[in-house]
């Protein structure tokens, strides 16, 4: 999908102009143009509307732990490991700032206390530097590759300990402790500082950087490895990050920020994560309430979805500030048609449920009423005649 306007670096076929603080593309050459072939128009925008879809899983189901069948792995007398998919390249060494989501279950009760999956906020976290509880995590995450999703089993000497947890209640003491863990990427330590010490600009830069990869990787159809990077460029401009950002620097970020999130919901469409898509939609709709391209690609994820109504809404708002693209026109006239079919189908049914109309019969017993009344009128008129011949 292109939207013509003013080069940026910011996405691969996407857009052009990053969109900050709810306004709208301008253009003097006329209103912005969305297509849906892929199209690679320079090295910041991904296009991937149309394109031939790539099959990817997402991660387990959230409802408990997932079943792994591979061999049990011994990393530590206390942190045993299961990979559920493998990873490439290399291990991170000790200092390493690693990037991962994680899903934490109490392994006797199966209760799910964490899941930065849910958050769509990954854990930054420097191998060497964790926190007392991380211990047992930390060893599982030292002996993964990027890309790589395992099981891990943590006892609790290496977790929450005798105490349990105090932010997580259903934590009690002494409680073995079950991660499902994707280990996104890392940073090798002669590679930067970690996110907390550096300043506003590098972490903006690493960001960029980050997705600039990550749109190297989508142009060689590598779209998991391309999305471990757009993943780890959104770790560096978190939510406290950006809360204590204004003007100028808080513009800076989301201009990394946002393309970051639409390239991510760009792959997700191609996988078939449609609810994933939305999710990345609707967060830059919340900074940028007017993004063309992220109310296009929610409604395509939603139209997937058979969310017709809220797909239309999506198209019918892009359409107000992209009046002449082709592309919306076209989601809409597939609508369209689509609830043409359906309300023909459903017309069918109906018609060979009921059949057709019958045709009305006559009653009978309409010719008794008939003859009663034509007594009842015969008995009168004599009457009548009688009474006049009497006066």
């Amino acid at each position: 999908m292109f939207i013509s306007g003013e080069d940026d670096k910011n996405e691969i076929g996407t857009e052009n102009t990053a969109f900050v603080h709810g306004k709208p593309p301008q253009d003097a050459a006329g209103p912005p143009k969305v297509e849906s072939d892929m199209e690679i128009v320079d090295e910041n925008e991904i296009v991937t509307e149309n394109t031939a879809f790539v099959h990817g899983e997402p991660p387990q189901d959230a409802a408990g732990p997932p079943k792994v069948e591979s061999d049990m792995e011994i990393l530590h007398e206390k942190v045993k490991k299961q990979i559920i998919k493998e990873g490439h390249g290399q291990k991170p060494s000790k200092y390493s700032t690693c990037f991962l989501h994680y899903r934490a279950w109490t392994e006797t009760t199966k209760h799910k206390f964490d899941d930065t999956w849910h958050e769509q906020q990954p854990l930054e976290l420097v191998l060497g530097k964790e926190k007392k509880e991380m211990t047992g995590l930390a060893i599982g995450v030292s002996s993964m590759k990027s890309g790589e999703r395992a099981l891990l089993h943590v006892g609790w000497e290496l977790g929450y300990g005798k105490e349990g947890s105090f932010s997580f209640p259903n934590v009690p003491p002494m409680a073995d402790i079950l991660y499902e863990v994707e280990l996104i990427g890392f940073d090798e330590t002669k590679e930067g500082k970690a996110r907390a010490d550096m300043t506003v600009e590098e972490r903006i830069g690493a960001a960029d950087r980050r997705k600039m990869d990550g749109n190297s990787l989508f142009k060689e159809d590598k779209l998991e490895e391309a999305m471990q990077q757009y993943e780890m460029a959104i770790a560096y401009m978190g939510d406290d990050f950006m809360f204590q950002l204004f003007g100028k620097y808080r513009d800076m970020a989301l201009a990394v920020k946002n393309p970051c999130h639409l390239n991510m919901a760009a792959c997700l469409i191609k996988l078939k994560r449609y609810e994933e898509a939305i999710g990345h939609c609707s967060i830059v709709l919340s900074e940028d309430e007017n993004n063309v391209k992220a109310m296009f690609r929610r409604g395509k994820a939603r139209a997937e979805l058979g969310q017709t109504d809220a797909a239309r809404e999506d198209f019918l708002k892009a359409r107000k500030y992209a009046p002449e693209d082709k592309a919306i026109a076209r989601e809409l006239r597939m609508l369209a048609e689509q609830d043409k079919a359906i309300y023909q189908k459903q017309k069918e049914i109906y018609k060979g449920i009921f059949g057709p109309r019958p045709e009305p019969k006559p009653k009978r017993g309409n010719w008794l009423i008939r003859l009663w009344h034509w007594l009842v009128s015969l008995f009168y008129y004599m009457f009548r005649r009688e009474r006049v011949k009497a006066d």
